[in-house]
């Protein structure tokens, strides 16, 4: 047999896999010629397998012979051309196949009752080229870049500083595609029922759950174990990783032990390299201010205690960012206006149906606020629009007092990398309608009537007394100068009187290391001050950071959150805040002369110490797809 394994890669955009294994998309024709055969042979019936059990009413067997016409419907074979002793047949698969590795077999009708003959195997991914295909991307520019793309650029940081990364996905190198049919393999549905889980596999929006399942090591051994502690012992701290390649040959090579240890980037980073491998296009979002709703009410609590310390006691949280995935396929299941972009997830914060994983989700139903549709939409639709309130709370009377809400704080500057270039384009508009908006908050309301919130008492809500309360100061942070790692941090405390009689008040200022969560892991500085405004006043109250009083305390996720907590005389509390994140030194890349396809060149590195204190054990880690063997560390 003579597989053409050029041509149709070409044919299919498969070129790039490393294989030596036909790999091809459902729902388009590709050529094989068999040789040996004479010509009173050539009325040939084929056999192709999928799966443990293979069968036909579960689609994971067909059987089909020379017909004149490709079958849309169905598998099917056309004659291209014979000899004497070799015919070249052209085979199609529908474009809702099962995809997956699948073992090709031929019997001759010649030899009457003859047992099949078994031509080897080949692996059917799904086809965004094809307009009968679920993931069917019209766009020729955003296929290239959503499932052939094996680059791309990562958004972090928080709102007011937004900075970027880059990540080998790396979805053609050697061995990735097995990994991801092993990822299916292993799954606990597989584990389950593997003949109806091997059945589903035609269906994107399957497939996208349960991979959102099995890249997190929560309920299935899957690929990563999160850590988000600050101590990473015993693995690699998750900001060190550059790509997925090393992840997933290390959990097949270890045996599939989960990696040790992944964040949110680093799960979306990976799940984008196996659904780009797979055929369905998709890309990573990140969403600067993003709820963690625990409890399903569509609202996320924060407490503080009276010296402005934010206290890790609610369930609820608010991430500087988190990444997740978008991927691109129709859902017939709900109805063409939800087809397009869906959002999965597969960091593990909340199960869904006893297990983590997440998805997918409608991105238009997050927008319009039909939570009610599948998959995790309420978790999802809190992530960029939950309401917050900041709460004081006394541990020793176990009171809480509302310090004030506010409902456009979250899902702020929800960000992605554009098509063909490394720019960020803003795709906040396409989850909701403009913040502060009545569109928008009608929306909101739609969303909770939904899930049964409006007309349900909720004994730990604020009042709309406590909502409506007007504060008597206003204060803010501000910057000066930049924040880089080594440097001493400047900010500038503004308090205002807004009354026109005069206020004293009491402020106590803390400052604390954290992780990207905004989980605190270290309090590195506290100082309070008590100042009389007179009305309508505004006085400004600069702050000093030293590099010595946070250097050994910053996480590597290189953020701090500053908190002064303002207590009014006579008036209620004002609560200001603020999270930096600080710049690492750039690391400089030279290319040392012209570039030539299979000539070596060379290229320089430069990185400056840009602090007063020597840098010891530096390690330089280097990768490039195609361009090194592995990974270079130096």
């Amino acid at each position: 047999i003579n597989w053409h394994l050029k041509e149709n890669a070409r044919d299919h955009h498969t070129s790039k896999f490393s294989s030596k294994e036909l790999t091809v998309r459902r729902g388009q024709p590709f050529t094989v010629t068999f040789n040996g055969i004479e010509e009173a042979e050539q009325n040939l019936t084929f056999i192709a397998e999928t799966g443990p059990k293979p069968s036909k009413p579960a689609k994971t067997e067909v059987t089909f012979g020379i017909s004149s016409t490709v079958s849309k419907e169905s598998w099917s074979a056309v004659l291209q051309s014979t000899t004497s002793n070799s015919v070249s047949i052209s085979i199609s698969s529908p474009p809702n196949a099962i995809i997956g590795r699948y073992k090709l077999s031929v019997r001759s009708t010649a030899r009457g009752s003859s047992s099949p003959a078994s031509l080897g195997t080949f692996v059917l991914l799904f086809n965004p080229w094809s307009s009968g295909d679920d993931v069917f991307l019209s766009n020729k520019a955003e296929c290239e870049e959503y499932v052939l793309e094996e680059f791309g650029i990562i958004f972090a940081g928080n709102k007011n500083h937004i900075n970027s990364f880059g990540w080998n996905f790396g979805q053609f190198q050697e061995d990735i595609l097995n990994i991801c049919l092993s990822m299916l393999d292993r799954s606990l549905n597989y584990r389950q029922d593997p003949v109806t889980d091997v059945s589903h596999r035609n269906d994107p929006k399957y497939v996208g759950r349960v991979l959102s399942a099995m890249v997190n090591a929560n309920d299935d051994h899957g690929v990563l174990l999160g850590n988000w502690s600050g101590n990473y012992d015993g693995g690699k701290s998750p900001s060190s990783w550059t790509g997925s390649v090393e992840i997933l040959q290390g959990w097949k090579k270890s045996g599939f032990k989960p990696v040790k240890y992944g964040q949110c980037w680093v799960f979306a980073a990976v799940l984008t390299t196996v659904l780009r491998c797979l055929g369905i296009p998709t890309r990573t979002i990140t969403n600067f201010s993003s709820a963690h709703d625990a409890d399903g009410n569509l609202r996320v609590d924060e407490f503080y205690d009276a010296d402005g310390n934010h206290l890790d006691r609610a369930a609820d949280s608010i991430w500087n960012f988190h990444v997740w995935n978008e991927s691109w396929f129709s859902r017939s299941d709900l109805g063409p206006s939800y087809s397009g972009w869906q959002v999965l997830d597969a960091t593990p914060q909340e199960e869904s149906e006893g297990i983590y994983q997440c998805g997918p989700a409608s991105r238009h139903a997050i927008k319009e606020g039909d939570v009610d549709l599948d998959y995790d939409c309420p978790f999802v639709f809190a992530e960029v629009n939950a309401d917050c309130m900041y709460w004081n709370y006394d541990p020793a009377t176990r009171k809480k007092t509302l310090i004030f809400s506010k409902s456009t704080e979250i899902g702020q500057s929800i960000s992605t990398k554009a098509v063909g270039r490394d720019d960020r384009v803003d795709v906040t508009n396409d989850y909701k309608y403009e913040e502060g908006s009545k569109k928008e908050r009608d929306i909101f309301k739609k969303a909770r009537k939904k899930l049964g919130l409006e007309d349900k008492f909720d004994p730990t809500a604020p009042t709309q007394e406590e909502i409506d309360q007007k504060p008597d100061i206003s204060g803010k942070f501000k910057v000066a100068g930049s924040f880089e790692v080594g440097k001493d941090l400047n900010l500038i405390l503004i308090l205002e009187n807004l009354q026109s009689d005069a206020k004293t008040v009491h402020v106590n200022m803390t400052a604390w290391t954290t992780v990207y969560t905004r989980k605190p892991v270290y309090e590195i500085w506290k100082d309070s001050i008590s100042v009389t405004l007179s009305p309508k006043e505004e006085k400004q109250f600069p702050i000093k950071i030293s590099y010595p009083e946070y250097q050994q305390q910053l996480t590597t996720d290189k953020m701090i959150q500053v908190t002064a907590l303002c207590h009014v005389e006579g008036g209620i509390q004002v609560l200001v805040q603020r999270d930096i994140t600080l710049d690492n030194p750039a690391v400089d890349i030279q290319v040392l002369g012209e570039a030539k396809v299979n000539k070596e060149v060379d290229v320089e590195v430069i990185f400056t110490n840009t602090i007063d204190v020597e840098v010891k054990d530096c390690v330089l880690h280097v990768q490039g797809n195609d361009l090194l063997r592995g990974i270079l560390e130096i």
